[in-house]
């Protein structure tokens, strides 16, 4: 689970919650321009839609608890070296998480075709299978691993929004074992915090299939040693992080913004309250921030912004059009608790941007 790059005016939410690499990178940039094209005059001639959006990133669930007191009136801190407690947690709610199933619900409620790669566990899978079933969601590229629990975050907050959390990656940790070079018809594609394995290969064979993708590193950051997150940038077609991650990026990498962008189409960095930035070629679109109708739950936002970017991008809107989009997508998702349990319709969704924006989506 991730809290991430609120788009709606409130207060700023914390930042997060919850190989060989090929030589040669020189010319990798100069070199995505033709293999698209041919990637794509490949699908014409077979007939295959060019709209499918392969979304590679993680599938988990998030179990969140509220302790009715306050952690700090039963730890003693001259007994921390020794610690041993428990808390009683009267309620517990389960939310469907991960970034994959985030930014596909996102997509989804757009009207974008969003396909799913990621692992679940044998043990608890159904549940989200059926979830993808009710949801119209396609499971093709969802892979169930025998012997494992899917990935999942348990929460416990007491009253003073104090929290201790604990994350189980589970068969996340096996993301490797879905090859985004078997798919098919896939025209973008994102890759999203996941399995370290599973993020670098993803990168990789979206790249040598001549498929325009977003790289979103996230939470994946610190996993990621600096000459493989260079790799990585050179191969996308597009970078998406928060402010405190392009900074994060820019010193792992030793590349400075604009080296970075000098590397891809654009740049997105959203910046909570503040809205956000797309970096281009042609210059800076500036992102307004959408005005939340209130302010519930942020865990989510992040990834319902980047649902809205990937339709903005596959649909060919324009950067501003886009990036007010995905502004709007986060403003929504944070006026309901949980990352997937908001639902406007498409039609309200376009009235929601007429209202913030003064003109049609």
């Amino acid at each position: 689970m991730r809290i991430r790059d609120v788009e709606a005016v409130g207060p700023s939410p914390p930042r997060d919650e919850c190989a060989a690499l090929h030589a040669g990178t020189a010319g990798a940039q100069e070199l995505k321009p033709a293999r698209i094209f041919i990637a794509h005059f490949y699908r014409l001639l077979s007939g295959i839609s060019l709209v499918s959006t392969l979304i590679c990133g993680s599938l988990a669930y998030d179990n969140i608890m509220t302790f009715q007191g306050r952690f700090g009136d039963h730890i003693l801190p001259d007994q921390v070296h020794q610690l041993n407690i428990s808390f009683l947690v009267p309620t517990m709610r389960r939310n469907f998480g991960g970034c994959a199933g985030n930014i596909a619900y996102a997509l989804k409620l757009l009207g974008g075709d969003a396909k799913i790669m990621a692992t679940l566990g044998e043990a608890d899978a159904q549940l989200y299978l059926d979830r993808f079933d009710a949801l119209g969601l396609s499971k093709e590229y969802v892979r169930v691993l025998p012997d494992q629990h899917s990935a999942q975050c348990f929460i416990t907050t007491d009253l003073a929004n104090n929290q201790i959390t604990a994350f189980h990656p589970g068969a996340m940790m096996d993301s490797h074992l879905n090859h985004a070079g078997e798919t098919q018809g896939i025209t973008l594609g994102i890759v999203a915090p996941d399995g370290a394995d599973g993020m670098r290969q993803h990168v990789e064979e979206l790249a040598a299939a001549g498929v325009p993708f977003v790289f979103d590193p996230g939470q994946g950051l610190p996993i990621l040693e600096g000459v493989e997150l260079r790799r990585m940038i050179e191969l996308a077609t597009y970078v998406a992080v928060n402010d405190y991650e392009a900074k994060l990026l820019s010193n792992k990498t030793g590349w400075s913004i604009d080296e970075m962008l000098s590397r891809v189409e654009a740049l997105v960095i959203t910046r909570g309250e503040h809205g956000a930035q797309i970096l281009h070629a042609e210059g800076i679109e500036e992102i307004p921030a959408v005005k939340a109708q209130k302010v519930v739950d942020p865990t989510g936002c992040g990834d319902a912004f980047r649902g809205g970017l990937l339709y903005g991008i596959e649909n060919k809107l324009g950067w501003a059009k886009t990036g007010r989009l995905a502004s709007l997508m986060g403003a929504l998702k944070i006026e309901h608790q949980g990352p997937q349990t908001y639902a406007p319709s498409r039609a309200e969704i376009g009235e929601r941007f007429a209202l913030a924006f003064g003109s049609a989506l």
